[in-house]
């Protein structure tokens, strides 16, 4: 399956059509009390019934770009400032570029100036955090709680409310537009 077909089958598919309480929101809801939405142009093609654990290396290879493959299932990390999602003003919903499992509301998202996506709190439920001491001082990372993909680290120099930078990957987000963004 090419890239594009991907984008278009997980857009088309599942995006935003699990953006309701068993995508980890609370009654339809998101970070904080912002509502999520339902798109009515997009329909469930199943990702919820999909084990992602038990695919192998080569499922996922087949569906992902390399680049992709390397930041979501090998847990690499882009080049700083190269992710068009750093220029995404849209209202909107960011999902795993792996599953389409919706991770951050565009309410939460803002400028950190480190050149990588980044938000102040994930979409409740979305994402699972581990301990990462690759480097010389232990980190907090992150990944989509559904599909397991390394989405980034999470950090304590945000924004209120939380305090919290959310450092995401742009390779693995997918940005699904609401329906009245302009």
């Amino acid at each position: 399956m090419s890239t594009l077909d991907r984008r278009l089958f997980l857009a088309s598919g599942f995006a935003v059509a699990a953006c309701g309480p068993s995508a980890g929101a609370q009654d339809g809801d998101g970070v904080q009390g912002v509502p999520l939405f339902d798109d009515p142009r997009i329909t469930p093609w199943g990702a919820e019934t999909i084990d992602f654990s038990a695919q192998t290396e080569d499922w996922w290879r087949e569906r992902l770009t390399e680049e992709e493959f390397r930041i979501l299932r090998r847990e690499g990390t882009e080049r700083a400032g190269t992710s068009p999602l750093n220029d995404e003003h849209r209202r909107g919903i960011f999902v795993c570029a792996g599953c389409a499992l919706p991770l951050f509301t565009s309410e939460t998202k803002y400028e950190s100036g480190t050149g990588w996506p980044s938000f102040w709190a994930p979409i409740e439920g979305a994402l699972d955090t581990k301990a990462d001491y690759r480097l010389w001082t232990p980190r907090t990372e992150y990944h989509c709680a559904r599909c397991g993909g390394h989405q980034g680290h999470v950090f304590e120099d945000g924004p209120r409310p939380t305090g919290q930078r959310w450092c995401n990957n742009g390779v693995a987000l997918d940005f699904v537009p609401h329906p009245d963004a302009a």
